[in-house]
């Protein structure tokens, strides 16, 4: 690595799919293609529609970033209902539900990667959201003020 790092203030999604192993173990194949249907026909277009960019994905999870702390609690939110929605039906233990971090923070440039506290802020949170849920930040919620109920 070379030059200097370059940092921007970012809204950063961490999402996961909530018992990814244990999906992929009962059947791997249903899993991925379910996955797969859930990114193009929904989730993806979401991203893009609220002016996100998927950083990276690590089979069940993604990292967001937002120039908009509004526009990435709006498609969190959007994202979680819509998942509820499209999992009407379908036995507990085949759904695939997601659990989101939302954090508002200086990121760390290299690449189309990015690093930083502020990126593991988001992770943290999403780790600690309920199924189903978004965990926004303290300095996320600040930011929104009133402009999301």
């Amino acid at each position: 690595m070379s030059g200097k790092t370059e940092w921007r203030l970012a809204a950063i999604v961490s999402a996961d799919v909530v018992g990814y192993s244990r999906l992929i173990g009962i059947d791997e194949a249903r899993t991925l293609a379910t996955l797969r249907a859930h990114r193009s026909e929904l989730i993806d277009p979401l991203i893009a529609g609220h002016g996100g960019r998927i950083v990276k994905t690590m089979g069940d999870g993604l990292l967001l970033e937002f120039q908009s702390v509004v526009n990435a609690v709006k498609c969190s939110i959007e994202m979680q209902e819509s998942m509820h929605g499209r999992n009407v039906g379908i036995p507990a233990d085949k759904r695939i539900e997601f659990r989101i971090g939302v954090n508002l923070g200086d990121i760390a440039i290299e690449g189309e990667d990015i690093h930083g506290n502020g990126v593991n802020v988001a992770a943290r949170l999403q780790e600690s959201s309920e199924t189903g849920g978004v965990a926004i930040s303290d300095i996320a919620h600040e930011s929104l003020g009133s402009l999301i109920d």
